[in-house]
């Protein structure tokens, strides 16, 4: 599985990122994939555009996105004044999972983490997904802190 590139994800790549985004039991409740897709999301990708290093990546096959990950460059004065590469949303059509796909997007990853002057890498995943939490072992990831979300929108 080499006949692939990763590149910025581009607008009209929005569709397809929300329906990687939905292939999944926590995404199918979480995201809308009707056509015409909400305005929500080209909004929010527009505003990821403004801010610099806040960007989605896409795995394009041909025309095809097979694959997703949002990386965001944030700075901090904590570490001596380190700046972190969150990574998230990270997901791979189901049709090329398990194929090596998900080890070489983690790379990538890294290697623009480490490009851009990145000290750490870090990445929340949910706590139903075993799997993937054995995945990101496997690349070096540890599970060193516990973290909260306040959802603000049931409050």
């Amino acid at each position: 599985m080499n006949d692939f590139i990763i590149r910025k994800a581009r607008e009209n790549d929005i569709l397809s990122i929300v329906q990687l985004l939905a292939d999944d039991q926590l995404g199918s409740v979480r995201e809308d994939t009707a056509e015409p897709l909400a305005l929500v999301y080209r909004d929010a990708f527009a505003r990821m555009e403004r801010q610099d290093g806040n960007d989605y990546y896409v795995v394009d096959k041909g025309g095809d996105i097979i694959g997703c990950m949002q990386l965001t460059l944030i700075s901090g004065i904590s570490r001596k004044g380190m700046t972190r590469c969150q990574i998230e949303g990270v997901r791979i059509s189901k049709t090329v999972r398990s194929g090596g796909l998900g080890r070489k997007m983690m790379q990538y990853a890294i290697d623009h983490a480490k490009s851009t002057g990145c000290g750490l890498v870090q990445l929340t995943t949910d706590n139903s997904r075993e799997e993937a939490h054995r995945f990101y072992e496997s690349l070096g990831f540890v599970a060193s802190h516990t973290g909260m979300k306040l959802d603000l929108l049931t409050i």
